[in-house]
Parts: structure tokens; C-alpha cells; sequence
């Protein structure tokens, strides 16, 4: 499909700086093909929700992944920055750098600048072992292991997305706003959005309602944040994050469905990795391993019934999901209306829920 299609105009006041306070007030756009939108709140939810409904979270915990460094070869230095993304064994990450073109095979990045960038604290280095292309990198690092791990959120940043980073410094309020209240598995470099807007009153009510709560965890890569710089949608290539779905979680889920309740994915995140562990016969099957499911209009769902999810980027393979989902033309309409009565869009914003498209 053509990627212009999947284009809107979005002004810069409707994108969201901070989050809504408290998390639960934020509002919650309900979406079902043929009939009004709805203005609702997220606090709102389990007015929409039935008892033996299933709501799917992904609990991956975001890391302080940006840092920032030095590159020294042949007496001349420069400054790079870098935006892990997904790892590749206990001593190596896949990451975006910039600017890439400083960069050759075997430089050494010494990292852990202080916030005025001004001296390097010594102890967190790298190796670039491979290099590929739009400025990606893989990094051999010294340390190893949990000591690695240690080391990067001593001197790591927030990663806040692209959109926020570029009117706003990251701060303290950040460390807490950017993370969910059940996030647990460390490992993404970027937030499961959606979530961000639970609290535990909310959990309360649900639980009292009777809707069941399940996690899977996928750990979202700095990909989610690349524009589709393709013309047509055949020709995007998306990046790889890995996920997993237990096998307790599939059985529940698969039990959910077969009494004729409803799976609910929190976000597409978890939505991504539900249909990456389906097949065919619609069966949620354990699963663990990279997925870089592609879903775009035309794309028959296997796995869940509704959708909570933020406003997305024009032209992203996001917006792309929610169209293939909602039907493109009721998402067109949706967001349409979004804009004109002043929605907060992506990250910190608003939230929409989903119903299935049935005709398009």
C-alpha cells in the first residue's frame, strides 16, 4: 500500500510533553466502526469492559538506554551518541549512533558524560564489532552481564522519543512518568505507551469487576521511532525486538476466547506479540524469540478482540496497525476528530480504544 495513504497533518500543540496527572485521567477515545466516537476517560474503563474479559500487558521495563561518549583515533575525538536497542548477548547491544559516519570497525567509545557533557567518568567502554546501515552499530562492551547493566543506568538517559527530546530536556520526572506502574523485565529502550496510563485504583476496579490481567513482555527497540521512509509498505523493513509469551499466559488467554470472552491487548506492543505467537488456527502458543511482524491493512487478527493504544506519528507503522485493525477509513475519521477536540497525541498523550473492524 502507499505509505501517503497513512499521512495526516497533526499540530505541534497536540503533542503531549508530560503526562496527564493522575495517569487514570487522560482521555480515552472508544472507537467502533459505524457508530459515534465516544469521549470517555480512562478511569472509564471497566465500564466498557465484561467480567471473564482479558486484559494483556507488556511488562518490559525501559532503561536508561541513550548515552553518550567519545571516540579517539589517531589523536582526534569526537562526540557520539548512542541509542541501544536490542541485545545481543551479555556484553553486546545493537544500537543507533550518531553521527555514524564518525564511526568506523574497531573504534573504542569511552561513555558516561556528566550533564554538562564537560568530563567522561571512566569504566564503561565499547568496541563498534559491526557496523550496518542507517547508523546502525553493534558494541562490544569491557563489562559483562549485571555489571554492564549496572554501569549503563549509572551513566545512561532516559530515551525520551524524538518528539519530546527535541522541546524539552529529560529530568527526574521522567525516570517515573516513562515506565509503567507493573513494569518488571528489563530490557526496552522505549515505553509500552499504553500502560502508562494505569494505576493501581484502576487495577482495583477492574479486579472487583472480574477482568483477568496477564503480561507478556516484549522489549521495545528504538525502531518504534523510525519514519517510513519508503514510499510503499512492501518495501519498509522493520526492526527485530525480542519477546516472550509463557505458556501459562497462552493457555489462559486461549481459555479467555474459547468461553466466548474477550482478549484485549494494552497496546501494540503486546498486541505485536500476541499475533507473532498465533497461527493460523488462531491458537496462542508459547513463545520467545525476536518478532518483527509487519502489520499493515489486510492483515486478518488471530489473537485479541479490542485494542487500547496512544494517538500515533502520521506515515508509522503504528498508525499503520491501528488502520489495519479499525478499518483505515474509521481511523482517518477518528483521529480527524482527535485533532479538532484537542487530543493529546503519542507517548505522554491520550488513549483510544478499538473495536475490530468488520467490513473493510
Amino acid at each position: 500500500m502507499r505509505v501517503d495513504l497513512f499521512d495526516f497533518d497533526l499540530p505541534e500543540e497536540n503533542i503531549a510533553l508530560r503526562p496527564a496527572r493522575p495517569r487514570d485521567s487522560a482521555r480515552l477515545l472508544v472507537v467502533k466502526q459505524g457508530q459515534p466516537l465516544e469521549d470517555r476517560i480512562v478511569r472509564e474503563l471497566p465500564d466498557m469492559l465484561r467480567p471473564g474479559d482479558a486484559l494483556v500487558f507488556n511488562d518490559t521495563k525501559v532503561i536508561p538506554a541513550q548515552l553518550f561518549g567519545e571516540r579517539v583515533r589517531d589523536g582526534v575525538s569526537a562526540r557520539i551518541a548512542v541509542t541501544l536497542h536490542m541485545r545481543e548477548a551479555a556484553d553486546r547491544w545493537r544500537a543507533f549512533v550518531r553521527p555514524a559516519k564518525k564511526l568506523q570497525l574497531g573504534d573504542r567509545i569511552q561513555f558516561g558524560e556528566t550533564e554538562d557533557r564537560a568530563c567522561l567518568i571512566s569504566g564503561l567502554a565499547a568496541t563498534v564489532a559491526e557496523k550496518g546501515d542507517a547508523g546502525e552499530v553493534v558494541l562490544a562492551f569491557d563489562l559483562s552481564g549485571p555489571i554492564l547493566d549496572e554501569a549503563i543506568a549509572s551513566v545512561g538517559h532516559i530515551p525520551l522519543p524524538p518528539y519530546i527530546a527535541s522541546k524539552r530536556i529529560e529530568d527526574d520526572e521522567d525516570r517515573q512518568d516513562y515506565q509503567t506502574i507493573y513494569a518488571r523485565e528489563e530490557g526496552a529502550v522505549a515505553a509500552p505507551t499504553a500502560g502508562l496510563h494505569f494505576t493501581p485504583d484502576l487495577f482495583a476496579r477492574l479486579d472487583a469487576l472480574g477482568v483477568e490481567r496477564h503480561f507478556v513482555t516484549l522489549h521495545v527497540g528504538a525502531g518504534t521511532f523510525l519514519p517510513v521512509k519508503a514510499d510503499d509498505t512492501a518495501e519498509h523493513k522493520m526492526h527485530a525486538e525480542r519477546g516472550e509469551v509463557s505458556k501459562a499466559t497462552a493457555d489462559a488467554l486461549n481459555a479467555v476466547r474459547a468461553r466466548g470472552n474477550r482478549v484485549i491487548a494494552v497496546g501494540t506492543t503486546s498486541l505485536r506479540l500476541l499475533e507473532s505467537a498465533a497461527g493460523e488456527d488462531d491458537i496462542i502458543r508459547p513463545f520467545h524469540g525476536p518478532t518483527s511482524i509487519f502489520i499493515t491493512p489486510g492483515y486478518r487478527f488471530r489473537a485479541i478482540d479490542l485494542l487500547m493504544t496512544n494517538f500515533h506519528l502520521p506515515r508509522s507503522t503504528l498508525f499503520m496497525l491501528v488502520s489495519a485493525f479499525a478499518g483505515l477509513e474509521t481511523m482517518r475519521a477518528a483521529y480527524e476528530h482527535a485533532i479538532a477536540t484537542g487530543y493529546r497525541f503519542y507517548s505522554y498523550g491520550d488513549a483510544s480504544l478499538l473495536f475490530p473492524n468488520e467490513t473493510e
